[in-house]
């Protein structure tokens, strides 16, 4: 049921991390990948090594956004699967935060999901199994114990994003649902090369143990393909029992 031959996908932040490993589990399922990210010689260097479609740009564009649409129209005349995966992260108290750092984490991690959803949707409403997988974070449904209060807000408002657009999109056939990892070896967490994090996430965790990056794959497959075909508005956390307790 994690066949995805002959679907069209797209991966935001596809140039390092969990986009670059979403969109080589999406390939390797069969789908078409359109990827994109900022950094245009790792999102070519992707592309070359999964054979992928690169679209280079800023995702915070507007113009890059509609620019995207109009690329997969005109090759493929639908959008199958979307992960919204591009996304950043604040740092700091907020009173000691500028107006324009909120700002800038707010633009990526939320408004420039909510705009891509909204220009994609012709693309999907031609799909006939469309997923569109919003990539959260166990942040979105506990608060961090560090202060980061951009991406705790909308990592959270993502999660209610979902529930509405999949409210909204189901009678159109397309599905909207959530993936929420907990810690995993990105740069966005220093590889958890931090011995302090790896203690508090073997202490936190049901599991007891830091994850592998692949231990995602699943989760994605089954939200991409007819292994999930009724499910929507859900999130699915991966996060080794962090939020259980």
């Amino acid at each position: 049921m994690g066949n995805l031959s002959g679907r069209v996908a797209l991966v935001t932040g596809a140039s390092s991390g969990l986009g670059e490993r979403f969109t080589e589990v999406l390939r390797e399922a069969g789908a078409d990948v359109v990827v994109t990210a900022r950094r245009k010689d790792r999102l070519h260097g992707l592309a070359e090594r999964s054979g992928s479609i690169a679209l280079p740009g800023d995702i915070t564009s507007a113009e890059h956004r509609l620019a995207l649409a109009a690329a997969i129209e005109e090759r493929f005349g639908r959008l199958d699967i979307l992960v919204n995966n591009a996304g950043s992260s604040d740092d700091g108290y907020l009173q000691d935060q500028t107006l324009d750092e909120l700002r800038a984490v707010i633009e990526i991690n939320l408004v420039a999901v909510l705009d891509l959803c909204r220009v994609m949707a012709p693309l999907l409403f031609a799909s006939d199994a469309a997923s569109v997988i919003n990539i959260s974070s166990m942040y979105g449904v506990v608060a961090s114990p560090g202060p980061m209060a951009a991406y705790n807000t909308t990592k959270g408002a993502l999660i209610n994003l979902t529930r509405h657009l999949a409210a909204q999109w189901g009678e159109r056939g397309v599905r909207v649902n959530a993936l929420a990892p907990g810690y995993f070896p990105t740069e966005m967490t220093g590889d958890l090369a931090d011995p302090h994090l790896v203690r508090s996430i073997e202490s936190r965790t049901l599991l007891k143990r830091t994850p592998l990056l692949e231990e995602l794959d699943g989760p994605l497959l089954f939200l991409a393909s007819d292994a999930s075909s009724y499910v929507t508005g859900h999130t699915l956390v991966v996060d080794g029992g962090w939020t259980s307790i």
